[in-house]
């Protein structure tokens, strides 16, 4: 037990320990430097115990029940009973061992951890207020800093989080109930992975979004694979109306939204889910101690190798801003700790993927044709449906494309746009492939297993050439 103030030093200090933190950390030790993690909450951070790895789980949960009661094409007649909570209980068992995991490995790799909350006392000094009545604090004086505090859901005036009738991800997550009835506050990734959860779980799904589509920060005809899905599992979207009240009703709620023209709408709920963003946290941890200012979101700048404007100080994932990806921070986190110990590393963030778990998924990495256009590239485009894939079509989710964006002079691959089944696991391809610089003919080249999802990249990529065989060329 800590009691009182006492006073250690570190060759390198992280602050949180969710993907970014946790990974540097560990690669810290792999180095043989000295380094100290610190952790207000859980390890993991969000990633592990609020988001990625819960949400996932609970899709996949969901989804075997949905495709056991859907199956009836397949000869398959099933009627499951959900248990949302046996569900939670299993998604728990799942967070558990991969928490305990993190932390096994911080010690196997001789990380030093503290439980507490951190904040810059000075320069080179972070003070630690241990979690727990009575368990005093502690200063601990570094030589590098890392910033790795991660992001926490954005509210909206009028719409704080209760826990009860506003709830954010990380309370719907842990529902022990499905509601009978939910409206959705926003419509891009978070919003869309759980309105579609809840509406597999048989909820009457509202969303409301103040742009005019779903999933805003994708191309149009990705972004509409996913919303006819979404409709024809009985979701209802209101477009340009943005929340702007709520008051209880009954056993629910009543929520008020309002258009730009000022025509108001209400829509009565069990709750209401506000997913319309997240933000850093910043504000927790006295940064003027250390001259180090935030934009104006709160996020603090950095460069290629993950360093802020104070020298010996790095930021790393969601803090750094967007892209706000667990693999994005991690990769951070690797490269600022490398760069700390004077090896030669940096982000190459054009290679970055991204994914969201609708259904079907969306996959994507590097530039659309749009940005590579703008950026000065002359592009030829490859396209591969989905119901041209005899093994989509096996799975009986024949819906999306692959697309692929290639320069038209030599060939390299710039970028790519997948809504597919397994988007998610289909882009790693194409990220090794921007990431390494290889062209049209190497992906070509490469034979692909069949019948699999992943063919479906390789006739895109032939498709661009005009050497398409299970689709008509351009």
């Amino acid at each position: 037990m800590v009691v009182g103030d006492v006073t250690t030093g570190t060759d390198v200090l992280i602050i949180g320990a969710g993907p970014g933190g946790y990974v540097a950390a560990i690669r810290a030790g792999q180095l043989d430097l000295d380094v100290t993690l610190v952790e207000k909450e859980a390890y993991g951070g969000t990633c592990l115990n609020h988001g990625c790895i819960p949400s996932k789980a609970l899709i996949s949960a969901t989804d075997v029940a949905h495709d056991a009661s859907t199956a009836e094409e397949m000869g398959i007649h099933a009627d499951p009973a959900v248990d949302l909570a046996g569900m939670v209980s299993w998604k728990d068992d799942v967070v558990e061992q991969l928490t305990s995991g993190v932390e096994k490995l911080c010690k196997a790799n001789g990380v030093n951890l503290v439980e507490g909350r951190a904040e810059f006392a000075g320069e080179n000094t972070v003070r630690v207020a241990h979690a727990g009545e009575g368990q005093g604090s502690e200063t601990i004086e570094f030589e590098h800093a890392i910033v790795a505090t991660g992001s926490r859901p954005m509210e909206i005036p009028n719409f704080e989080f209760d826990g009860e009738h506003i709830i954010s991800s990380r309370e719907a997550l842990a529902l022990d109930a499905v509601p009978e009835s939910l409206v959705v506050v926003g419509a891009g990734y978070i919003g869309m992975e759980l309105s579609t959860v809840f509406a597999k779980l048989g909820t009457d799904v509202t969303v409301v979004e103040m742009l005019d589509s779903v999933l805003p920060a994708y191309e149009d005809d990705v972004a509409r694979v996913v919303k006819n899905r979404a409709e024809e599992l009985g979701i209802d979207f209101y477009f340009g109306e943005g929340a702007s009240e709520w008051e209880e009703s009954g056993d629910g709620i009543t929520v008020k939204t309002e258009t730009e023209d000022g025509d108001i709408s209400e829509f009565g709920a069990e709750k209401a889910l506000v997913a319309v963003g997240r933000e850093p946290v910043t504000d927790t941890l006295n940064l003027d101690a250390i001259g180090l200012a935030t934009d104006e979101g709160g996020f603090l700048e950095t460069d290629d190798r993950a360093r802020t404007d104070v020298e010996n100080v790095f930021a790393v994932g969601d803090v750094a801003g967007e892209p706000m990806l667990a693999h994005k921070g991690m990769k951070e986190g690797e490269v600022a700790v490398e760069v700390i110990a004077g090896e030669p590393s940096a982000l190459d963030y054009q290679s970055v993927p991204a994914a969201v778990f609708t259904d079907p998924e969306i996959g994507t990495v590097g530039m659309t044709e749009e940005e590579a256009e703008e950026a000065g590239f002359s592009t030829v485009v490859g396209e591969m449906p989905m119901r041209a894939s005899g093994r989509a079509l096996t799975l009986g989710e024949s819906d999306g494309f692959v697309r692929v964006v290639a320069d038209d002079d030599a060939g390299f691959i710039l970028g790519a746009q997948i809504v597919a089944p397994e988007a998610s696991e289909m882009i790693a391809e194409l990220g090794l492939a921007v990431e390494m610089g290889a062209t049209l003919e190497d992906v070509a080249a490469t034979i692909h297993t069949h019948p699999t999802l992943g063919e479906a990249v390789m006739e895109a990529v032939e498709n661009a050439r005009d050497r398409a065989i299970h689709t008509l060329n351009r």
